[in-house]
């Protein structure tokens, strides 16, 4: 299968994408929302992930330096893959939002722990206007999330409660957002405070920021960050850089901008 090489200028490295947009002469219909599913090994929950999409989303899955196949299962499965060898959830996610080309990005883990059909509500509040931004707030079966990971987000919550007056109780994997309003954010992370920068710049955007319940079941395979105690560790040092940037947003200075605001280039950044 052939592979167009697209640089990046913004330290995400060289990305190569297996089956680029639709067609639009004579091809499938443009999908109507890009997943963006960052993989680091998860060969295991591929088939499960991707059979779950509904109709009219396609899967953009983030080969993040996998040795298991992943990659080349994805693709054979119908998957878009996008190849980013430099590791860091954010350095994924971000790949795939700038390789994404349908009008809404939603994020979701590639590990089987979510179920990305119950992303269809998520897209009717925001295709209504209802919402710019779209959390799942997760609802763990039993063994799905280790107690220190459970502690550390209800922690995480209850500051951003008191810094954002937005009452979110699960700063959550599954998202769906606009692609333009996500690439006007100028998200800068690419490690594990890339869905805190999300999260922290959208409220400063003045955006409408919703959350819905959706079901969480024990991953698949072995997990790489809150799963473990040291993954934890390493994500809340992240988080931290980005709350303590934050700080220095008083109210006062906050800005009002909608989340139709000019769509970005294609690195991120705004007229």
């Amino acid at each position: 299968m052939e592979k167009e090489q697209s640089g990046s200028p913004d330290g995400i490295g060289m990305a190569g994408i297996q089956g680029g947009p639709v067609d639009d002469d004579g091809g499938p219909p443009a999908a109507l929302v890009d997943v963006v599913l960052p993989c680091l090994n998860e060969r295991t929950a591929l088939p499960k992930v991707l059979g779950a999409l509904p109709p009219g989303y396609r899967a953009i899955v983030v080969d993040n330096g996998s040795t298991d196949g992943s990659g080349a299962l994805a693709a054979s499965l119908g998957a878009t893959v996008v190849d980013e060898p430099k590791r860091g959830f954010g350095g994924a996610a971000h790949a795939g939002l700038l390789a994404a080309t349908a009008e809404f990005v939603a994020f979701c883990d590639c590990d089987g722990s979510l179920d990305p059909a119950q992303l269809a509500p998520m897209l009717e509040l925001v295709r209504t206007g209802r919402a710019d931004l779209v959390l799942g707030a997760r609802r763990p079966a039993g063994g799905a999330w280790p107690i220190h990971a459970r502690l550390a987000n209800i922690a995480l919550s209850r500051r951003l409660r008191r810094l954002t007056g937005i009452p979110v109780t699960d700063l959550g994997p599954l998202r769906l957002a606009r692609r333009s309003a996500l690439l006007g954010l100028d998200l800068r992370d690419r490690r594990s405070g890339y869905p805190l920068e999300m999260f922290l710049k959208a409220h400063r955007g003045g955006w409408r920021v919703v959350e819905i319940p959706v079901d969480y079941a024990p991953r698949l395979g072995k997990s790489k960050v809150t799963g473990t105690l040291r993954g934890t560790v390493t994500a809340l040092k992240d988080m931290a850089t980005q709350l303590a940037a934050a700080s220095l947003h008083s109210p006062g200075t906050k800005s009002r901008r909608r989340a139709d605001r000019p769509e970005a280039d294609a690195q991120g950044a705004t007229p």
